[in-house]
This record gives C-alpha cells, sequence and structure tokens, in this order.
C-alpha cells in the first residue's frame, strides 16, 4: 500500500476520533448546563459528573460541584436566619398581647373615674387609642409570622362563595355601620363556586374591609363579585382612598411597601400583604388599580363548576 494512502487513512482515523471526542465533548458540556438548570430549579442538593475522561473538563466539573455545595450552604444559612427572624417576630408579637390587653383594661377603668379633668380624658383617649393600635400591630406581626412560616398544604373544598360572602357581611354589619360607610353591593343572581379554605376566606374579606376602613374617603365602597368568560370568579374591594395622589398600586402587595399613608393609624400595613399570602395558598392571585380616584383591590380564583 502507498505510503500516501496510508497517510490518509491515518488522517481519517484521526478526524473521524477528533469528531468522536468533540461530540462527546459537547454532549457532556449540554449535560452539564441541564444540570446546573435542574440545580437552579429544583434543589442544590445534586452533584455533576462527567463520563468523558479529561482533565480540563474533569477540573472544571470539581469547582463547579464545590461552588453548588457552597451555594447550597449559603441556602440553608439563608433558610435558617429567615426561620429565625419568624420566630423571634412571633415570640415577641406573642408576648406584646398581654400587656396590652392588661394596659387597656386598666385604661378603660380610668376612663370611667368622673374626677378626670377634660384634659386629663383627652390624654387618657389618645392613650387608648395607640394602645388599640400597638395591639392591632402585634396581631398582624404574629398573624403574618404565623402564615410565613406554614409550609402544610391548605385543603380546599367546593364554596359558595355568593353564600360565604353574604354571611360575611351580615357579621360585619355592626363594624362597617360603626365606621359611618355604607356597602353597595354588586352580586350576581345566581351562586359561584370556588375551590378554597373558607376560614382563609374569611380572613381575606376581613383584612379587604379592614383597609378600606382605614382609608376610604366618604362614606360608600363597593364589594363586587363577578364571574369572567375565562372561567375566573374575582371579587372586589372598591372605595375611593383618602391619599389617591401617594399610592405605589404595582407594590401594594409588597410587605416593604411604605406609602404616605401605608404605616399610619391601625395596624402595622400588612393587611394587603397577607392578603397576597392568604389567596396564594388557595391558588388565587390579587391585583389592584387605580381608576378616576376609585381603589379597587381585587382577588381571583378559578370557578369550580
Amino acid at each position: 500500500m502507498p505510503a500516501i494512502m496510508i497517510i490518509g487513512l491515518v488522517l481519517l482515523v484521526l478526524c473521524i476520533s477528533l469528531l468522536i471526542y468533540v461530540q462527546r465533548m459537547k454532549r457532556q458540556i449540554r449535560n452539564i448546563r441541564m444540570e446546573l438548570e435542574a440545580t437552579r430549579e429544583k434543589s442544590y442538593n445534586r452533584q455533576i459528573s462527567v463520563d468523558l475522561v479529561d482533565e480540563d473538563l474533569s477540573d472544571m466539573t470539581i469547582q463547579i460541584n464545590k461552588n453548588l455545595d457552597y451555594q447550597k450552604q449559603l441556602k440553608m444559612e439563608t433558610e435558617k436566619a429567615e426561620r429565625s427572624i419568624r420566630q423571634s417576630v412571633s415570640d415577641i408579637a406573642h408576648d406584646l398581647r398581654t400587656p396590652l390587653t392588661v394596659m387597656k383594661g386598666n385604661l378603660q377603668m380610668l376612663q370611667m373615674e368622673e374626677t378626670l379633668s377634660p384634659k386629663a380624658q383627652q390624654y387618657l383617649d389618645i392613650c387608648v387609642q395607640k394602645t388599640d393600635e400597638m395591639r392591632v400591630m402585634a396581631d398582624d406581626f404574629f398573624q403574618l409570622s404565623v402564615l410565613e412560616s406554614d409550609l402544610e398544604a391548605v385543603e380546599l373544598r367546593r364554596v359558595d362563595i355568593t353564600e360565604q360572602l353574604l354571611q360575611f357581611l351580615v357579621t360585619q354589619e355592626a363594624v362597617i355601620r360603626t365606621g359611618g360607610l355604607e356597602p353597595q353591593v354588586h352580586f350576581p343572581e345566581k351562586s359561584i363556586f370556588v375551590l378554597a379554605d373558607e376560614q382563609l376566606l374569611v380572613r381575606i374579606w376581613g383584612n379587604l374591609l379592614n383597609n378600606v376602613l382605614r382609608h376610604a374617603k366618604g362614606e360608600h365602597f363597593q364589594i363586587i363579585l363577578e364571574e369572567s368568560e375565562q372561567g375566573e370568579c374575582m371579587i372586589t374591594f372598591a372605595n375611593e382612598p383618602d391619599n389617591p395622589d401617594t399610592l405605589d398600586v404595582d407594590a401594594l402587595f409588597d410587605r416593604t411597601y411604605r406609602g404616605n399613608r401605608a404605616r399610619s393609624g391601625n395596624g402595622a400595613g400588612l393587611g394587603l400583604y397577607i392578603v397576597k399570602l392568604l389567596a396564594g395558598k388557595q391558588k388565587g392571585r390579587v391585583s389592584a388599580q387605580l381608576e378616576d380616584n376609585k381603589l379597587s383591590i381585587s382577588v381571583i380564583f378559578e370557578v369550580c363548576k
């Protein structure tokens, strides 16, 4: 066989071997990329391995695994710190409730005294008001810490949300009247059913009503229940807010939202963030819009036929 043919065969074999090697290298790189994507989307409890015997690729894989271990450690430490913070907030809020209750009781006893001067009575009324505000804030933080630490799945049942909302309004009539408000209810004639937890729904309506009581301008507010053509149920609490120019609608449901009036008055301004958490636990979502100086806050669920 001529030398030129032997050289050609050798080159052909080398080219084929190189092509196979490159293909295997590309396959390994694709596998590493897929593993990294799975690690980001699922968990850090993974290790990347390679089948190809290549020193550089093996060294790179080792460094990637070390980085994954470090990220896993950081993630675990962060989660531990968050759990610790939530527990601390829960403990502090829980511990505050008892002395605040005692303070409120003693202040109410003082209000019954007939010997107080008008000035002393005025100061006493302010103390009672601020004690109430602190109690609501403690309750908000306690409720939030419980919600954020509760990892158990919620048991969803078929709920007639039309009837459930009507019952809620009946139980809250005195609160609404005392707040000087007049609800305008817009419900469909038929019942609408959703998969939800009735107790969590009551907490959602309570927080939305409290938001109206704290920030509504005027005496009227609306509660609207409607079913969309897309098979969704939307419950909307709408009112004219007392501070429309300062509202950041896109941030209303953020835990850290601090509008000019968001943290004033009763509570810690966590009500709408809690609404978002409660809706999410029931596979629902929330939305808000400000149009013509009317704030509409909606909770949306899929309709259950």
